[in-house]
């Protein structure tokens, strides 16, 4: 898995956990609708911390607890 793809799972579980949408977490964020989907189907290869740290506080969360279980993931070189 490339950093790229955690990234985008943990925001899909994340919205799961808090039955939000993707489109209700741009509104949230103010991160726009064209970027999470980029990150979420893996055409963004690079997310900005920036964009996590929005996103991150839309859920309700800091950006360390975004990357809670991050070292545990198995990441490739990208």
């Amino acid at each position: 898995m490339t950093i790229a793809e955690w990234v985008a799972k943990r925001i899909i579980s994340l919205c799961k956990e808090r039955n939000i949408s993707i489109n209700k977490l741009a509104t949230l964020s103010g991160v726009t609708q064209s970027t999470l989907n980029s990150i979420i189907h893996g055409e963004s290869k690079n997310p900005r911390l920036g964009t996590i740290r929005k996103i991150s506080e839309a859920l309700g969360i800091s950006t360390a607890e975004f990357f809670r279980d991050f070292e545990k993931a198995k990441i490739e070189d990208e």
